[in-house]
């Protein structure tokens, strides 16, 4: 994997916690101004995190922090879903339930539609009934078959008995209609009455047919929702032990990678202290060379002063050897052009971002895009310029002692050299050009500051 594809697989969440962390554009702002100001406030500090998440992941395989990213959007996902399946079963819990409520109120309607047509069918059989024994005393009347007036049972009567029975008949048969109609109307008049609720009986029905039919729908939906999560927890899951598993599996890698890196640190320690004792050699050399001529020309003038009889000069002083090692002080300039420079990742130890272990962040990283000039902080000797493991293409320079200190400087991830091993260099002067070789995730200048051999925080000398 790339840097650029790890940049791009990482940026997602990194966004967010840069974004969270940040003040939010009020959404009905009227000042352009402030929104423009805030906007690239919130892109710069986005850029830094971004930079200094960089600086954290060098040598860290790019595909083991690509599945860690993985696991950690995983993990940051499950309580999401499960709280979204959650609430998907409540839901469909909660429909259920006015579903079922709805059922019943459709069921007590619907009883209560056919017990009121019913009703209204046996109230139409009665009054149909009464409409025909209403019609049958209208034909009898009509055909003189029955006694309907007191005057046909005077005139009809052959005596006084069959006279009062006739008539009783005729008021009987007059009470029997009139109690027929009025049965009639009445039934009439309940009827209308019953139609009329039973209307409102099968309007409600369809109602609640229609709210029945919608509850079905919004259950199906979370039904499917649930079902949808709970898949989406099973994958993730699953997801989650496959980049657990990955990870796991590269760890040894990675702590091999990680011995190594500090096989090179420290044989780089050692080659410096090589390149220290030779100079201390060196330096002794000249002392005791120096000390030696003084010797020998404070003799030559003993002799020639007895030879003239002059006193004898008094003997120099012993040579001092070696000063004591010292803080050289702020004797070095940014090795970076851009100004003001940026720093994007200060030294210090760091904790790994999978593993947890300690390491050194033995420099301070500073931006430089691809390809930018790397100049040198002071005048020295160009040490070496060649690829070395994990710091890429490097470039060591040597700028001797200062305060008897041993003072050093590296340049790491060049892209390329503008000088060659044994070459002068002056302060300023273009060394290589920034690039992301070795174990880097982007184009950066490391800067490393050697005081004596050991690494030193640079910004202590800047």
């Amino acid at each position: 994997m790339t840097p650029r594809t790890l940049r791009t697989v990482l940026v997602a969440s990194l966004s967010t916690l840069v974004l969270g962390a940040t003040v939010a554009i009020p959404a009905l702002a009227t000042d352009y101004g402030s929104q423009r100001d805030e906007t690239e406030r919130r892109q710069q500090a986005n850029e830094r995190a971004m930079e200094e998440l960089q600086a954290d992941l060098e040598d860290t395989d790019a595909e083991l922090l690509a599945a860690q990213a993985a696991l950690d959007g995983i993990l940051a996902r499950i309580p999401v879903a499960q709280a979204e399946l959650a609430a998907a079963e409540q839901l469909l819990e909660q429909l259920q339930r006015e579903a079922a409520i709805i059922a019943d109120r459709l069921e007590v309607a619907e009883g209560e539609e056919t017990l009121i047509t019913g009703q209204i069918a046996g109230d139409e059989e009665r009054a149909g009934l009464i409409k025909n024994s209403i019609g049958q005393m209208a034909r009898d009347a009509y055909k003189g078959d029955m006694a309907t007036s007191s005057l046909a049972a005077v005139l009809d009567s052959q005596s006084t008995d069959e006279f009062v029975e006739q008539t009783a008949l005729a008021s009987t048969a007059l009470r029997t209609q009139t109690r027929a109609l009025r049965d009639l109307e009445q039934i009439n008049g309940v009827n209308r009455n019953r139609q009329a609720r039973l209307a409102a009986v099968r309007d409600q029905i369809v109602g609640l047919k229609a709210e029945a039919d919608a509850k079905v729908v919004e259950a199906q939906a979370a039904r499917a929702e649930a079902e949808a999560r709970t898949v989406e927890l099973e994958e993730l899951r699953e997801q989650q032990q496959l980049r657990t598993r990955q990870i796991e599996s590269q760890r040894a890698d990675q702590l091999a990678r990680q011995a190594q890196l500090e096989q090179q640190q420290a044989a780089l320690a050692d080659e410096l202290a090589a390149i220290i004792r030779k100079q201390d050699e060196e330096r002794r050399r000249q002392a005791e060379a120096a000390a030696a001529a003084a010797k020998a020309a404070a003799e030559q003038a003993a002799r020639e002063a007895a030879a003239a009889g002059r006193p004898a000069p008094p003997a120099p002083a012993p040579a001092p050897g070696l000063p004591p090692a010292q803080n050289p002080g702020r004797v070095l300039a940014y090795p970076s052009p851009m100004n003001p420079p940026v720093i994007t990742s200060h030294y210090g130890w760091r904790v790994h971002p999978v593993y947890g272990y300690r390491k050194l962040h033995a420099g301070t990283d500073f931006r430089a895009y691809c390809g930018t000039e790397i100049i040198a902080s002071a005048a020295g000797t160009v040490e070496w310029a060649y690829y070395r493991g994990g710091f890429g293409n490097q470039v060591m320079l040597n700028h001797g002692y200062h305060n008897g200190s041993s003072l050093m400087t590296s340049y790491n991830h060049l892209s390329r050299f503008a000088v060659s091993a044994g070459q002068q260099v002056s302060k300023g002067q273009v060394v290589g050009y920034s690039g992301t070789t070795g174990t880097s995730t982007a184009c950066h200048l490391h800067f490393e500051v050697y005081i004596n051999g050991a690494t030193q925080n640079p910004m202590n000398y800047l």
